[in-house]
């Protein structure tokens, strides 16, 4: 397609299809937490068996980020997705047939061995399709799916759960995330592909810096993660997303759990309550995106434009810890609070951006996998802390605690480790 106006194809339909995409990745692992108090009932679930349960999609999730990013950078951002979302929406539909502790985890160990190639397929994106003025701003959008989503379905879910019984969550998540992963194949495609992309619009992409590498594929080495891991960029974000995605998996998994058993909300009143933090995670997201956009617009300065919204953010996701203080009687007072640490969260997605800009745009897929490795452990030590802590005390006092202390640690390692913001370059 040809002509002087420019086309505007990686905002509709390629990013709208990976917001969708990033809704129901979020949305499969959300299910598991609304279902929790359901599911131990029936399956006679300890709080430690059920941080087990939760820490497993994290297992498989972290350990496959650098061999997902190797299969990206492989065999394209098309292929990759369209397997993983196809096949992890499967193993959640799986979950809803399982009865004992070792069928969940087996479970979500499969869901997270397939989407651990999602948010580095993501990142991709990003870098192919767009330039980098604009990257902040793709990035908030897409990202904002993954809490939009919950915050809108939470009420929806807690009632299908009361009503039909909490394994319809994950026959309906899973079916829907198949349709889904057919549904990339048939639409996703590269810029020089796309027969919507006018030469405008790749030209405009490409003057920004984004654009899709068109060299041979780089073959795997052990020693590209070495020089990754040599430079603070990459050394700092990773080490830095530790902190601000320990928050988020405190709201992925255990949050509803909290507002049942330590605030004392009966079912459905959780599930209105739980869509507040969610929201304000959604927020976050949109106003550090159009902040950084703004500020890279302002300064010209990328450093300054990604790190001061992330480390912003992780400033206030540490104020979860203000929530250990609230009288049982002011469950208004907790969301409000648990609202302003998720909004904080929230801005500290922005750190996607950073790998896009970044990464060598032959490794994309690796450095994207270094990074959410990192990131990723939180998930598996973040529901261990949270569950046997829980369980010693009786209380949520400490792992509220340990929260806001990763936080602050993430904003340090932003903020002084990292270091400035440029695409690295591979020497010849």
């Amino acid at each position: 397609m040809s002509g002087s106006a420019r086309t505007t194809q990686r905002w509709f339909p390629m990013l709208a299809l990976v917001a969708i995409a990033t809704m129901v990745n979020y949305l499969d692992r959300t299910v598991l937490g609304i279902a929790a108090p359901y599911l131990t009932k029936e399956l006679g679930l300890t709080a430690a068996s059920l941080g087990v349960v939760f820490s497993a999609f994290s297992w498989s999730y972290a350990l496959l980020q650098i061999p997902g990013g190797i299969f990206l950078d492989r065999y394209g951002t098309r292929v990759t997705y369209t397997l993983a979302l196809t096949l992890w929406s499967a193993f959640t539909g799986a979950m809803g047939v399982v009865g004992s502790l070792t069928g969940l985890v087996a479970t979500r160990i499969g869901v997270g061995t397939f989407e651990a190639p999602c948010f580095p397929a993501n990142s991709r994106i990003l870098a192919t399709w767009f330039p980098q003025q604009e990257r902040a701003r793709a990035n908030s959008i897409y990202s904002v799916g993954q809490y939009a989503g919950i915050a809108f379905l939470s009420v929806p879910l807690f009632w299908i759960t009361q009503q039909f019984g909490w394994r319809s969550l994950f026959f309906l998540a899973g079916g829907f995330g198949v349709a889904l992963g057919l549904t990339f194949w048939w639409i996703y495609r590269e810029p020089s592909e796309s027969t919507a992309a006018n030469a405008a619009e790749i030209a405009h992409i490409e003057a920004g810096g984004g654009g899709e590498y068109r060299g041979a594929p780089v073959r795997f080495s052990l020693s590209q993660v070495a020089w990754l891991l040599k430079h603070r960029q990459v050394l700092g974000a990773s080490i830095g997303q530790f902190g601000g995605n320990s928050t988020q998996v405190f709201f992925v998994t255990w949050f509803p759990t909290y507002l049942v058993t330590a605030r004392g909300m009966d079912f459905l009143k959780a599930g209105t309550m739980a869509m507040l933090p969610y929201i304000g995670a959604s927020l976050g997201v949109l106003v550090a995106g159009q902040l950084s956009d703004y500020l890279l617009k302002l300064t010209g300065s990328a450093t300054l434009a990604r790190k001061l919204p992330i480390v912003g953010g992780m400033l206030l996701a540490s104020t979860i810890v203000a929530a250990n203080f609230v009288p049982a009687d002011a469950n208004l007072l907790v969301v409000a609070i648990m609202s302003v640490a998720f909004f904080g969260q929230g801005m500290t997605n922005l750190g996607w951006t950073v790998v896009s800009d970044v990464a060598p745009k032959e490794l994309i897929g690796l450095t994207a996998g270094i990074f959410n490795f990192s990131a990723n452990l939180a998930g598996i030590v973040t529901p261990l802390v949270i569950g046997f802590a829980f369980q010693s005390t009786g209380s949520f006092f400490g792992p509220l605690v340990y929260i806001a202390v990763v936080a602050i640690l993430g904003a340090l390692a932003y903020s002084v480790v990292l270091g400035d913001i440029r695409r690295l370059e591979r020497p010849s």
